[in-house]
């Protein structure tokens, strides 16, 4: 999964964690399925929880400081409701946020939320302190930051409808900087936050509303969600939608839905969606993804784009040194 050098590099990068303040934070072959919805994949060679900002200059530094670092592969996990590991795992260090960048607080119509924080609590959060406009995000099992990077959305609306700033740090230099919800340039599933960068915090600006009708749409939201969505190991939409169409449409009509490779299936609840079996392997649920492109492409010529996230894969990102960040 990595060349001499970059192996080089990370046994200089992971010694430099063991001398420093995250010692005790750091663990070496870590495993990686538990911290992901699919529940599959292999370890990484480092994983840092970072629970402090203090903590986040301490790994910035120590990146800085160690011979090679920059050729080193880092990643940046949530809560890993849209990332798939290489069952051979992951040849870098992965960085969790923990205990502080959880944090949730309301400042007359703005909710600043870590980027740790998970999108149901901010949403219930939101109701609780009767303001409206972020319900939808009930909806949505990933983190904070996750979704300022990814854009992410349901139930028509998006991060960038009410997100007015967020916090970012880049782990290779350090620098801290605030972005603009224009500065940040969202689109479909997808912002300008670049791959060296970490979410930190961010604010959403939203409208005074009822908490008794937003607990009411909370419940609507979430019923819709048990009824249309497959619950069980799996990442939420594997694709995103094509202009006009809808990726599950597409996959349902070329017969594709309750397919099965190995350990993998297209969900037969929702077609955009794959199911691993306990114990499952990465490898069958990419190829599953892979298969399914084929299929539309040939019976519509339309090339579906993977919404999931992929991690530790030589034939989908190379061995370059980008950290592959999870969406949510």
């Amino acid at each position: 999964m990595s060349n001499p050098a970059d192996s080089s590099s990370l046994s200089v990068a992971a010694e430099a964690l063991r001398s420093s303040q995250l010692s005790q934070k750091t663990r070496f072959d870590a495993p990686l399925g538990p911290l992901t919805s699919y529940r599959v994949g292999g370890c990484a060679a480092a994983l840092v929880t970072v629970d402090t900002r203090n903590d986040v200059s301490t790994l910035c530094e120590v990146l800085a400081g160690a011979e090679g670092s920059s050729d080193v592969a880092l990643s940046v996990v949530g809560r890993g409701s849209n990332l798939l590991v290489s069952d051979d795992g992951f040849a870098g260090i992965v960085i969790v946020l923990g205990r502080d960048f959880a944090e949730i607080s309301v400042r007359d119509k703005t909710i600043v939320a870590g980027a740790a924080a998970k999108l149901p609590v901010v949403a219930r959060a939101s109701v609780n302190a009767e303001l409206a406009g972020f319900e939808w995000a009930v909806g949505v099992p990933g983190s904070v930051g996750g979704a300022v990077r990814m854009n992410a959305g349901g139930h028509g609306a998006e991060i960038k409808d009410s997100l007015t700033s967020a916090q970012l740090v880049d782990l290779r230099t350090g620098e801290h900087v605030w972005r603009s919800n224009k500065d940040l340039e969202f689109s479909y599933r997808s912002s300008s936050v670049r791959a060296t960068e970490l979410v930190l915090e961010a604010h959403f600006e939203l409208i005074p509303g009822d908490s008794a009708a937003g607990k009411a749409q909370l419940l609507e939201i979430v019923q819709w969600r048990r009824a249309n969505q497959p619950g069980g190991q799996n990442a939420g939409s594997v694709f995103t939608n094509p202009d006009g169409d809808s990726a599950g449409r597409l996959i349902e009509s070329v017969g594709a839905k309750g397919l099965r490779i190995g350990t993998a299936e297209v969900s037969p609840k929702h077609a955009n969606f794959i199911q691993a079996d306990e114990n499952g392997r990465a490898a069958d649920i990419l190829s599953l993804m892979k298969e399914i492109q084929r299929l539309v492409f040939e019976g519509h010529g339309i090339e579906l784009v993977y919404e999931t996230q992929l991690l530790g894969f030589d034939d989908v990102f190379g061995s370059g040194t980008d950290i592959h960040p999870d969406s949510r």
